[in-house]
């Protein structure tokens, strides 16, 4: 899931306790190219605030109009955009079709335990389900762990799987976790730079990246890391780096990486093999050097090096076929 996602769903449960009654869209299927996949949500208010996106502005506008006019009415339902469907005026830039799953939620205590569970899903906690009927009010959430397609529709019914949201875990600040953290909001990762020292994050501020004053490794140790976590040290500090990827090794982190040069990075495993007591397979969990080789030189080409690489690994790309 995109850390988009998780905005939507704090903007909802904002929305609902403010007494406000919701719409949620998610995306269910597209046909020809489209910049929101199956999954995508936007949660929005009749007078036309909203949080999130559908396909990247080309309905928006059209689809905020019609909700404002009631359009839509209480029932779940299913709404088309492109050839055939609810708006046939308004083609698609793409070309394609996009439909998107509608459902209202008025305030009340079912509305945001529903919303509740589905922020905990997204951070990570467990994977959920949502089957929503068409044509009714009726929608249950239940636990879930498989790992299946996030959007199955069979019948009246639409069952989508919820889990994590991508994570970027920065485990220190420098020149080139700026630009890693820059490049990762742009992907749609949610992104933590952790940092003890205050005198480094003083002068910090990125918009849509979180910053905890505290050692890395205490944030890992203390549950930040999830199976949609891609975990980078890149501070050249072995004080941070090395006690960074202890504990990385311990958790479920889809990508592990640590930035130096190809002997450093050599020093630095044997090193961290020898203080963990780690086995072979663990050890190879770490990409030391970390990113792709392109030759990189100056902070933002590095940064760039390791967010395609994390890209790579996290879409089940071996370097084999690039």
């Amino acid at each position: 899931m995109n850390s988009l996602d998780l905005q939507v769903v704090q903007q909802a449960q904002q929305w609902l306790e403010q007494g406000q009654s919701v719409c949620l869209c998610t995306v269910l299927s597209t046909y020809g190219s489209a910049p929101r996949g199956p999954g995508a949500m936007l949660v929005a208010l009749a007078d036309g605030r909203f949080c999130g996106s559908l396909s990247g502005g080309c309905v928006e506008d059209d689809f905020l109009e019609r909700l404002g006019r009631n359009e839509f009415g209480p029932d779940n339902q299913v709404v088309r955009y492109g050839e055939g469907g609810l708006a046939p005026s308004l083609k698609l830039p793409c070309g394609g079709v996009l439909d998107v799953l509608v459902e209202q939620f008025v305030p009340g205590c079912e509305a945001l335990e529903h919303f509740s569970l589905m922020l905990q899903a997204l951070q990570g906690q467990q994977r959920i389900i949502r089957t929503v009927s068409l044509d009714t009010l009726n929608r249950t959430l239940d636990v879930c762990s498989t790992q299946d397609s996030t959007v199955h529709v069979s019948d009246r019914q639409i069952m989508i799987r919820i889990g994590a949201a991508r994570r970027l875990l920065i485990a220190g600040l420098s020149p080139v976790a700026e630009f890693c953290a820059s490049f990762a909001v742009s992907l749609g990762y949610e992104v933590i730079i952790c940092d003890p020292r205050p005198e480094l994050l003083a002068g910090f501020n990125l918009e849509g990246v979180k910053v905890i004053e505290q050692l890395p490794a205490t944030f890992i140790a203390n549950g930040g890391c999830h199976a949609s976590t891609a975990v980078v040290a890149l501070t050249h500090d072995p004080r941070l780096d090395d006690l960074t990827l202890l504990e990385a090794v311990r958790t479920p982190a889809f990508y592990i990486g640590a930035m130096g040069s190809q002997r450093t990075s050599e020093k630095r495993l044997e090193r961290v093999r020898r203080i963990g007591g780690l086995d072979d397979e663990t050890i190879g969990r770490i990409s030391a050097p970390v990113g792709l080789r392109l030759g990189s030189k100056t902070p933002a080409e590095i940064a760039l090096a390791v967010m395609a690489d994390i890209v790579r690994v996290g879409n089940g790309v071996g370097r084999g076929a690039l």
